[in-house]
């Protein structure tokens, strides 16, 4: 398995994707996983445009994603987005090799609370990332690399 970085954050790839993380990470490929953004041909572009060339973007469903994870060939350096602590549940029960999940940019809607600048989470949100977390997975807030790191048990709402 390739996966090397997994992060939640709604704006999938962007600059801190693209100039922090998979420098870090020296990934060479990125799974953006979101079933709407999937079926959309035009956000499929976007997200591949939004990459320099010598990246490999695959935009996928979550069941997509499932499939491509178990078969991301091991030379391969692979980031996996989402938007969701819940399609990160679902990867991670589907059999994903989850060691850690990046809690990254999630803006404000009805019902989520800041956790730290730029990250907003609801109740039910934070009980899936305790969940994942409770399954071995290290779970931490943290925007960029160099950034402020917050652990995701030492978040209260």
């Amino acid at each position: 398995m390739s996966v090397v970085f997994y992060r939640i954050d709604d704006r999938l790839i962007h600059g801190q994707v693209m100039t922090g993380w998979s420098k870090v990470y020296k990934a060479t490929r990125i799974f953006v996983v979101d079933d709407k953004t999937a079926q959309d041909q035009f956000l499929c572009q976007v997200m591949k445009m939004a990459v320099p060339k010598d990246y490999d973007v695959h935009v996928l469903t979550i069941e997509q994603a499932i499939e491509a994870i178990q078969n991301d060939p091991p030379e391969l350096r692979t980031i996996v987005l989402a938007k969701t602590p819940e399609v990160m549940a679902k990867l991670l029960d589907s059999g994903a090799p989850m060691k850690e999940l990046n809690l990254g940019g999630m803006g404000y809607v009805a019902g989520r609370k800041m956790i730290l600048r730029n990250i907003q989470v609801s109740p039910d949100e934070l009980a899936q990332l305790q969940a994942i977390e409770a399954k071995g997975v290290r779970v931490f807030c943290q925007i960029v690399p160099d950034g402020k790191c917050i652990e995701i048990d030492k978040v209260k709402l």
